[in-house]
């Protein structure tokens, strides 16, 4: 059998592909889990100044994007974002944080709240370096 046509995925399918491996996944170990854990924060014109998009899988938290609108950074809404982050695991029994961020990004802002660099890729976009992060709960 020969498959030759290839496409952009479509949300929905994409969503399939990912229930197909979280299926597959928990048949290999036990207690898997995949649940979205996604927040944001409003201002009082309920405008979405920050936000952040994660994911409990197994046993960890893996925050896939943390971001705070330019005329909001500095004000503690990333901190505020990350507590409520390390809060959520360890509701869900998490055991671990793991993320990753861009030099031009936050790795120092990272670090700062416990967060230690496990892996670095230079060059990760052109020079820059890609941080691999990781917090112990």
């Amino acid at each position: 059998m020969s498959f030759s046509n290839i496409f952009q995925s479509t949300n929905e399918e994409s969503n399939y592909v990912r229930n197909r491996l979280i299926e597959f996944n928990s048949q290999h170990v036990p207690n898997g889990r995949y649940e979205e854990i996604n927040l944001c924060l409003k201002n009082d014109n309920e405008e979405v100044i920050a936000g952040m998009n994660s994911a409990i899988c197994w046993n960890w938290m893996e925050i896939d994007i943390l971001w705070v609108h330019k005329d909001y950074r500095k004000q503690g809404y990333g901190k505020q974002l990350l507590e409520e982050a390390e809060k959520i695991s360890r509701e869900k029994n998490c055991s671990f944080i793991k993320l990753n961020t861009f030099s031009f990004q936050a790795p120092d802002f990272y670090e700062k709240y416990g967060y230690k660099i496990i892996a670095v890729i230079e060059n990760a976009p052109n020079d820059y370096k890609h941080f691999y992060l990781l917090k112990e709960l």
